[in-house]
Formats: structure tokens, sequence, C-alpha cells
């Protein structure tokens, strides 16, 4: 067993043990560490498979970003834990079932999957002649332009309406116009007043 073969089952057992422990811990805080161990785990794999780019771009974006994100959410805001342990408790039987259901599928499928007769395990490939990152750079500004331009335009229209439908304008709270702060007459935003010795204002 090599060096490759050994990194392969640490980091894949490592994975799965993570992505259990998001599912079953108790603290919400505790769940975002483990699913941060699950991004730094997987994309140990995709180096090990040559995908380089994609293991740092998910080092980035999920653990940097949404990961970091979703603990600062889950400690920041005042969630009634106690009120969605309840919830949960009432659909644990569906969960249970629907738990029950994908793991029998996955044994049955695990028990008829055999190899297939003049099938040859490939080895790792050599280094192409372009890099990771240029081949991805031709194939989404190249050939996949419109759709990748049509992609973001999505993502953008999202998030445009989700801003709109969450934005809420409360009276209670006073809020800074800059336009009235420009047009403001300092002849009237200013006061005199003589203060004589030993009196107050």
């Amino acid at each position: 067993m090599t060096i490759a073969d050994l990194a392969f089952y640490a980091f894949a057992i490592t994975t799965v043990g993570a992505g259990l422990m998001v599912t079953i811990s108790r603290n919400p805080v505790h769940s975002v560490l483990w699913l941060i161990l699950a991004f730094l785990s997987s994309a140990g794999l995709f180096v090990l498979v040559g995908a380089e780019f994609v293991a740092m771009l998910l080092i980035i974006v999920y653990v940097g970003a949404v990961a970091v994100l979703f603990l600062f959410v889950v400690m920041m805001l005042d969630v009634d834990f106690a009120e969605l342990k309840g919830e949960m408790a009432r659909t644990m039987p569906l969960a249970l079932l629907v738990g029950v259901v994908i793991i029998m599928q996955l044994a049955m499928a695990y028990g008829v999957w055999v190899t297939g007769e003049g099938v040859v395990l490939l080895e790792r490939p050599e280094a192409p002649a372009v890099q990771n990152t240029a081949a991805i750079g031709l194939v989404l500004y190249d050939k996949y332009l419109y759709l990748f331009q049509t992609a973001g335009m999505i993502l953008l229209v999202a998030m445009i309406g989700a801003i709109v439908l969450t934005l809420r304008h409360r009276s209670d709270v006073k809020r800074q116009n800059v336009l009235h702060q420009m047009w403001r007459d300092p002849a009237k935003a200013m006061e005199l007043k003589d203060v004589k010795p030993g009196q107050g204002l």
C-alpha cells in the first residue's frame, strides 16, 4: 500500500466521519466546525486525483467564506434551540424511515456491484501540457461563455431579489439622510449663545 492509498483512506474516512458528525451534533457551532473538517478532507481527495484548482476553490470559497459565514450567523443569532429540537422530534420518525430506505438502497447496490471483465483500472494520469487553471478557463470563457454569463446573471437576479424581499424599513430606527446634510443651511443649523460668566447653558 502506497502513501497515496493511505492518504486516500485517511481523507475518505475523515470526510465520512465529519459528515456524520455534522448531522448528529447537538451544538450548531460544533456542526459547522465538523463541516469545515469535511470540506478540508474533500479538498485533500481532490488533490489526490489531480484537481488542485478545485481543491483550492473548495478551501477558499466553502471553508473561507461559506462555512465561516455559517459559523458567524449561528453564533450571533439568538436561536431558540429548544423549539428547534421539539420540531425535530416530531419529524424524527419520517427522517429515520428515509434513512433506513437510503441504507437499504446502498446495501442493494453494493451487493450487486461486480467488476466487468476486461476492465482495466487506470492509474493517475501524467501531468497534461495545459494546467488545470488554464484548462478550466478555456472551457468557461471560450466554449461555454454564454452559459457562464447566463449563470452569473441568474445569480445576480437571485441576490437582488433576496435583498428586495427581505428589506424592511423600520420607523423606530433613525437613518442618515445624506442629501439633507448636504443641503442644510449653516445659518439655520448653528445658533450662537452668549454665555455669561458663572451661568451655564
